[in-house]
């Protein structure tokens, strides 16, 4: 995969399916629009997929339960996705909303007339709703909590998500705000009865808090009603016939938010007296969920579960308490990535990824489309294992090119750190092995999908234990012939880009360069400059600033000799700016030979869901850094 075949990638959403009506949405990046574009496809029983809607930008379909109507979101000329309904059987798309800042994904209520959603609501005078005002002449933004800004989204404080209920069917649709406050609120679901729509909001409505509980709006208007007080989180709520409701959550306490595994759960669905608590079904060590809305069949609940690097769809039983994973049986996802799934009677459908493909529609009796045509080019994974410092076992992957090695080899190492290298597709992998390099992709302490254990290990603990796995990983990736040990490089982002920094401070002799991207380089600033910092800092590397600074790459930097890639976006409100300046500077003033590729107008996803022509520009630019200093 070359970087301009970018464009050749079509990448399926969210699929809904009723009966024998399967639609999924279809998404491409335009370089020439430098746009993302996409559409509706309807998957017959028989035969290719037939395309749907025609417009700019459709996603997230929602058939009603009646199965005449589907609802979706529609972006057009740039602008913000709109909700529209269309019936089933074709025809003109009418649109519901025409908001702000746009519409959320649809939720079809029992009777197939009403939709719920979300969307954010902007402050009176800002973000366009006074005219002739824009955004640098609007008033002061008066910031008393913490949370008031978010990564990819922007300011929160002055647009909080709000409930909406619409009749999809009116003559003039008319969306009705359900919840006004100063508190996030998100993924609706309705009540059976079609009274209610349950959500997800912080606990007791308040903006500062990081626990969410789940609450009944009534559908009617009134306030929120407390439901479900969760051990940690609660979200993505199903309600069942038999008076329960279904949710994945997380157990914490403080700011302890951190490395846990996500998990399903089930309580008593009360509406008024006092919120139920709910049950876990599923085992909190060896279970870790994606958060996909959970679905109840009349077998057990389907549930998107991360598994060594895959994330594989499993059926968890809708009863039996704290189930570990091996009881888990699984539908389909193995050696994949699950990115969504639904389900109609005894039918399952999946949108799954595998390391050639980003995705295609899938069912467990084999795969329903064929959007992104052969893999022919593309390199498959290898999976790899080590043993750490401390005899402790270490998974991960390598590609390799076509062709006879020795290849230079790209240790690229992963963001959250509670996230993973695994078996869905990586257009970083394609594109580095097809430009000749081996690449080796760890999952250290510290990663998802091992056990809650091993998530939680690098806490209080980053330099050490996760550093120790890299590094076995790689020895065993450069043990075999197909690779260069004398034309090494280490690159990652985000965390991956703190790793890439360390590495370089401590381990520098192992590598001809670095590449370090929307990385962590100082706890210290990052605890009050990134939206997240506030918590995430303490909660890693806990409260003493010494201990902060003593994980810190950049107070390291005097370490660092090697050619070394400072790289990040303007608008990056996770890892800010900031992060990268105090290195680049460090470093120069080092005599360091560094440079600094700064992305304009991106925020901390550039190289996942930024503009087209800044994904293509940054792929360029990593194959010109490595063939400088690997070839």
């Amino acid at each position: 995969m070359r970087p301009e075949d970018l464009a050749l990638l079509h990448v399926p959403g969210s699929v809904t399916l009723h009966e024998d009506l399967i639609l999924v949405d279809v998404a491409r990046p335009d370089l020439e629009a430098d746009a993302y574009r996409g559409g509706l496809w309807r998957l017959p029983q028989d035969g290719p997929p037939v395309q749907f809607t025609f417009g700019d930008h459709d996603s997230s379909p929602r058939i009603s339960p009646d199965g005449a109507w589907v609802a979706f979101l529609r972006a057009q000329d740039g602008g913000r996705p709109q909700l529209h309904v269309m019936p089933t059987g074709g025809g003109e798309a009418r649109p519901l909303t025409d908001l702000p800042l746009g519409a959320g994904v649809p939720v079809w209520a029992p009777d197939s007339r009403r939709i719920a959603f979300v969307a954010r609501v902007p402050e009176a005078g800002r973000y366009g709703t006074e005219e002739d005002v824009s955004a640098a002449a609007e008033a002061p933004r008066r910031i008393t909590g913490f949370r008031y800004r978010h990564d990819g989204v922007g300011f929160t404080l002055d647009r909080w998500p709000a409930l909406f209920v619409v009749n999809a069917l009116a003559d003039i649709p008319q969306p009705v705000r359900l919840t006004d406050g100063p508190y996030e609120v998100a993924s609706p679901s309705w009540t059976p009865d079609g009274e209610h729509v349950l959500v997800s909001a912080d606990r007791d409505l308040d903006g500062e808090s990081l626990h969410s509980d789940l609450y009944a709006v009534p559908a009617g208007g009134g306030a929120p009603i407390p439901v479900v007080r969760s051990a940690g989180s609660a979200g993505l709520p199903v309600a069942l016939p038999g008076g329960d409701v279904l949710y994945l959550g997380t157990a914490f306490s403080g700011i302890h938010a951190v490395a846990r595994n996500t998990g399903l759960f089930r309580a008593p669905l009360r509406i008024g007296g006092e919120p139920a608590t709910g049950v876990r079904l599923t085992e909190e060590e060896s279970v870790d969920i994606e958060p996909l809305p959970p679905i109840a069949t009349e077998d057990g609940v389907l549930v998107a579960v991360r598994v060594r690097g895959a994330v594989e769809l499993r059926l968890a039983p809708s009863d039996t308490p704290e189930t570990p994973l091996e009881k888990l049986p699984l539908v389909l996802g193995e050696r994949a990535g699950v990115k969504t799934f639904t389900s109609y009677g005894d039918q399952v459908v999946a949108v799954v990824s595998t390391p050639e493909s980003p995705g295609e529609v899938v069912t467990p009796a084999g795969t329903l489309t064929d959007f992104n045509g052969s893999p022919a080019g593309r390199r498959p994974l290898q999976e790899i294992t080590a043993v750490s410092a401390d005899g402790y076992p270490v998974h991960g992957w390598l590609a390799l090119p076509e062709g006879e090695g020795p290849y230079p080899v790209l240790l690229n190492v992963h963001g959250g750190p509670f996230h993973h290298h695994g078996w869905g597709f990586l257009d970083e992998t394609q594109v580095y092995a097809a430009a000749g390099y081996a690449v080796v992709l760890p999952n250290p302490r510290g990663s998802s999908g091992y056990g809650q254990a091993h998530g939680q290990a690098a806490i209080g603990a980053f330099g050490t234990v996760d550093v120790d796995d890299v590094l076995a990983l790689l020895d065993a990736a450069l043990a075999r012939p197909e690779c260069d040990g004398e034309r090494v490089g280490v690159m990652g982002g985000s965390y991956g880009g703190f790793m890439t920094s360390w590495l370089a401070a401590h381990h520098g002799e192992r590598f001809k360069a670095a590449w370090s991207e929307r990385a962590v380089n100082a706890w210290d600033s990052f605890t009050g400059s990134s939206d997240i910092g506030w918590f995430f800092a303490e909660a890693y590397c806990g409260p003493d600033i010494e201990v902060q600074r003593a994980m810190s790459p950049l107070y390291h930097a005097d370490r660092i000799d090697l050619p070394f890639a400072v790289v990040h976006s303007e608008e990056d409100w996770r890892c800010p700016v900031e992060q990268a300046q105090r290195m680049f500077v460090a470093l120069r003033r080092n005599g360091t030979p560094a440079e600094f590729l700064l992305f304009p107008g991106e925020g901390h996803e550039l190289s996942r869901s930024g503009r087209p022509r800044h994904r293509l520009q940054r792929f360029e630019a990593v194959l010109e850094w490595w063939s400088r200093h690997l070839s």
